[in-house]
């Protein structure tokens, strides 16, 4: 069987949609393809977010490679975040390690925690004029330690919220 036949054209056309979708709004592959192979394809979601993160895996890598090459990227920005989410995953993970994860109460807790944060992310896409126009007028200029402090911050915080869903990946749909 040749390479052409063996493809299937639905597999194909999520692929299609999803890259569309994230190449226009910026958004994370993995929080629309992750569910359509869980809900559409009938995947096992453990194995749904393997694939997700060695495709991602792949796709980052070569987008860091071309970005950093034509010097598309702020690296002072990208180490201020890892500074702040590389130290927060192991933080993370060493404390999930400690708790019985397979709980349905555990995964309750963190099933709401990433649902919540996954809500604020996308109110913050669909209005973020407003909160920047807020920000903008009631805080005009920050120092540049001030900048540098608050984006360790979120670097943090999504460090923590990352290293849980890949700890527990059942609850990422």
């Amino acid at each position: 069987m040749d390479v052409a036949h063996s493809i299937d054209p639905l597999y194909a056309l999520s692929g299609f949609c999803v890259g569309a979708l994230v190449g226009m709004t910026g958004i994370g592959g993995g929080s629309l393809m992750t569910p359509l192979l869980i809900l559409l394809f009938g995947i096992h979601p453990v194995t749904a977010v393997g694939t997700d993160l060695l495709h991602a895996a792949v796709t980052k890598s070569f987008g860091t490679l071309v970005h950093g090459y034509i010097h598309t990227v702020d690296w002072r920005v990208v180490r201020r975040l890892a500074t702040g989410s590389v130290p927060m995953t192991v933080l993370t993970l060493l404390i999930l390690s400690l708790f019985d994860l397979s709980s349905a109460h555990a995964a309750h807790l963190i099933s709401r925690a990433l649902g919540a944060a996954l809500l604020v992310t996308a109110l913050a896409l669909i209005f973020r004029a407003s909160p920047l126009a807020y920000f903008g007028n009631h805080f005009p200029e920050l120092g540049p330690r001030r900048a540098a402090a608050l984006t360790v911050v979120p670097g943090g915080v999504l460090g923590a919220l990352a290293s849980s869903r890949q700890l527990v990946p059942e609850l990422s749909v």
